[in-house]
C-alpha cells in the first residue's frame, strides 16, 4: 500500500477521554497504537500496511468517505 492511496477517517471527540485504537493486520489482530482525545480534538487516522481496523471508545463523530457516524454510549 502506498502512502496517500489508503483510506483515512476523521475522528472528532465529543467528550473527554475518547480513545482511538489502531488494530494490526495479519493472522492475529492486536492493538498497536492508541490515542486519547479531549473534547473538541480531531484526529485524522489512515489505514496502512500495519493498520487494518480502528476502534473508537467514547462519544465521537467519525467522518469517512462513506459518510458520517456518531458513536453511542
Amino acid at each position: 500500500m502506498e502512502p496517500g492511496n489508503s483510506d483515512y477517517i476523521v475522528v472528532k471527540a465529543k467528550e473527554q477521554g475518547v480513545q482511538v485504537i489502531g488494530l494490526t493486520r495479519g493472522q492475529d489482530t492486536k492493538f498497536h497504537h492508541m490515542e486519547k482525545l479531549d473534547r473538541g480534538e480531531v484526529l485524522i487516522a489512515q489505514f496502512t500496511d500495519h493498520t487494518s481496523a480502528i476502534k473508537i471508545r467514547g462519544r465521537a463523530t467519525v467522518l469517512t468517505k462513506y459518510g458520517t457516524v456518531e458513536t453511542e454510549n
